[in-house]
């Protein structure tokens, strides 16, 4: 594989990067409540102003109409600035977004695709259930037609920043018996809507980033379902083929930037023989190790960005780049813990990011699909290995 930028990405490099110099966010993000919705859509109102609200977006629908190989120069650019990423609008930009613009009707990509772009609403993802988290094909959340509407009783889990978000995507049962993975539909739901019931989650990074979602008979239009009734499970495929390409670029770039952070700050911090960190052979063993390693999680990316590159939609190699990182994540993360030592109690400092970080990152492993689970999509659709289960 041989990675060249053309003059026109260069230019949209060098533009992206002279941008944010003057418009990256001066505070930080805030760590927990609902002033990280506040921030989150201030800085997505900014990028949107400033020509960046959604690089790959058809221009049709107000996005830039770039490639996704701009798209990962604007990643790179952003982790190499310190710059916000999309972060709880993630489930807006990555998820729901493309798969409206893919079969969405006019009516929904004309109402939401604007607020989406413009910063002007939070959404959520109500996927997993207890018992269906992984395996989407075991949801059972109920949703019965009466005349016009939807009636869905049930709950979902780990729905990150419910009790901020504005609408959320759903996959509901709306037929039972026909098969695990048919009778499932997309919706649309708007989460003012009575009968929602939003319960935060304490985690163990001392935040509220997941709720759980209850739902009493709660009635949604008809016209809120995406791509039909029954073809849910096509429309989550789509949703989540998107959301692993979106988040490669997206993670590599910031991995990339952490793993460098991490070497800095080895450079800048004594060990206990009073040498800098950094002079241990085998910490610096690992810290290489660690650069090489997200270096070639970048080589993944850029050969999954080349694929759709040429014209092809995202595809089950998305879980390659996804499953690598997470698990390439863990392991700096514990690196970082040995560099801060006893630091890792100092919550109030500067170094409480590293710790935070530490707490925060194991749903890597697990979100969006386990560890286990992207093994089986890889071996399944990509190398045509059984399934492990």
């Amino acid at each position: 594989m041989k990675i060249e930028f053309s003059a026109e990405e260069r230019l949209f490099r060098e533009r992206v990067r002279d941008w944010l110099v003057d418009h990256k966010p001066k505070a930080p993000r805030p760590p927990r409540g609902r002033a990280i919705r506040d921030f989150d859509l201030a800085w997505q109102k900014a990028k949107y102003e400033g020509g960046f609200g959604a690089v790959t977006w058809p221009k049709d629908y107000g996005g830039a109409g770039l490639s996704a190989v701009e798209q990962l120069i604007y990643f790179e650019e952003l982790a190499k600035a310190g710059a916000p990423g999309v972060n709880s609008l993630s489930p807006a930009l990555n998820h729901a977004a493309p798969t409206i613009i893919a079969a969405g009707s006019d009516e929904q990509k004309s109402f939401h695709l604007p607020q989406i772009l413009k910063g002007d609403v939070l959404w959520c993802q109500g996927f997993s259930e207890p018992g269906a988290g992984s395996d989407l094909g075991g949801i059972r959340m109920r949703a019965e037609i009466d005349g016009d509407h939807l009636v869905l009783n049930g709950q979902k889990i780990w729905t990150s920043f419910g009790q901020f978000a504005d609408w959320q995507e759903t996959l509901v049962r709306t037929e039972s018996g026909i098969g695990k993975h048919k009778g499932i539909s997309w919706l649309i739901v708007d989460m003012k809507t009575p009968g929602i019931d939003v319960r935060p989650l304490d985690t163990i990074a001392n935040d509220q980033h997941f709720c759980g979602v209850f739902y009493d008979n709660v009635r949604v239009p008809l016209t809120n379902v995406v791509g039909g009734l029954g073809n849910g499970w096509q429309m989550g495929m789509v949703t989540l083929n998107n959301e692993r390409i979106a988040a490669a670029a997206s993670h590599s770039a910031d991995l990339v930037n952490t793993v460098e952070n991490l070497i800095e700050l080895a450079r800048t911090r004594t060990g206990p023989d009073g040498r800098p960190m950094i002079a241990d052979e085998e910490l610096a063993a690992r810290l290489a190790r660690h650069r090489a390693e997200a270096s070639a999680l970048c080589a993944m990316t850029y050969a999954t960005i080349s694929k759709q590159n040429r014209g092809n939609q995202p595809g089950p190699e998305g879980a390659l780049p996804y499953l690598y990182f997470g698990e390439l994540l863990q392991r700096v993360r514990l690196t970082g813990l040995d560099v801060l030592g006893g630091d890792i109690l100092a919550l109030d400092s500067l170094l409480e990011k590293w710790t935070r970080g530490f707490l925060t990152d194991r749903m890597y492993v697990i979100a969006g699909g386990s560890a286990e689970v992207r093994r089986n999509i890889i071996a399944k659709t990509m190398l045509g290995l059984p399934r492990s289960y």
